[in-house]
């Protein structure tokens, strides 16, 4: 391994050189010739390259509507709790943090409760701590995702604003968006000062607070009625002789 003194520093790899940053150094050292992979590595890498990716896709479906900074770690973060959570376990990213400063948790005790009919409601509390912030905004962001052909199939918001320096008596906030795929919730909170908006990234949250799959009717099996069974005739009886006159055999009319 070797160190870059120069000014002139660069990471990534060049030729067979990769230069990379270590405790806040620039370091070069050699790429290998081979890299060896055995079959349990090889499938972990591609898990992992396809969780990468999902957490690229939702971080780019969700990110026109987040309006806070998301920190630095977002990443990684990400793309750790989809590996954790395991294959097309949607529902592991519930409670991912787009912020990992501050939770929702920070701003409301009393945690807001999600019916299935897609209501958000907020109970009446007191809400204090905020520094100097004068005024709260809460957004309830729904995402309806489908992972399969990995387009996004609708999206809805709707705006909520509290004045902190009046008592908090609850709200409700409605979201709707029908259609097919996964539907990702996010609560997301944001501080305003008396001259605007609040830039402390310990004063700002975005988490997804539901995680709702697409429910499809299950197919109806009916069983078949059994066959009727043919009737059958009960076979003719056979015709009777008598003993032949003149040598020749004698059938009686019916």
């Amino acid at each position: 391994m070797a160190f870059l003194t120069s000014v002139i520093t660069f990471t990534g790899k060049v030729g067979n050189v990769i230069a990379y940053k270590r405790n806040g150094k620039f370091c070069l050292r050699s790429a290998p010739e081979t890299v060896r992979q055995t079959a349990n590595t090889r499938r972990a890498a591609q898990w992992f390259g396809a969780a990468s990716r999902k957490g690229a896709f939702i971080r780019s479906a969700m990110a026109p509507d987040i309006d806070i900074l998301c920190d630095s770690s977002v990443v990684n973060r990400l793309n750790s709790t989809i590996v954790s959570a395991g294959r097309n376990n949607h529902a592991g990213v519930k409670g991912f943090r787009f912020n990992v400063h501050a939770g929702i948790e920070k701003f409301f005790p009393e945690l807001p409760v999600l019916s299935q009919d897609g209501k958000l409601h907020i109970p009446a509390q007191k809400l204090q701590g905020f520094a100097n912030a004068v005024r709260m905004e809460v957004k309830l962001i729904a995402t309806r995702i489908d992972f399969a052909t990995r387009t996004v199939t609708g999206m809805d918001a709707d705006v909520l604003h509290i004045d902190l320096e009046q008592p908090f008596e609850g709200a409700d906030m409605t979201v709707d968006v029908p259609g097919k795929g996964t539907l990702l919730i996010t609560l997301q909170v944001r501080t305003f000062l008396k001259d605007g908006l609040s830039y402390d990234r310990k004063l700002n949250a975005a988490d997804i607070i539901a995680v709702v799959e697409d429910v499809r009717p299950e197919a109806v099996v009916t069983k078949s009625r059994p066959r009727k069974q043919l009737l059958k005739l009960p076979p003719e009886p056979a015709r009777k002789t008598v003993p032949a006159k003149n040598g020749q055999p004698h059938v009686p009319r019916e």
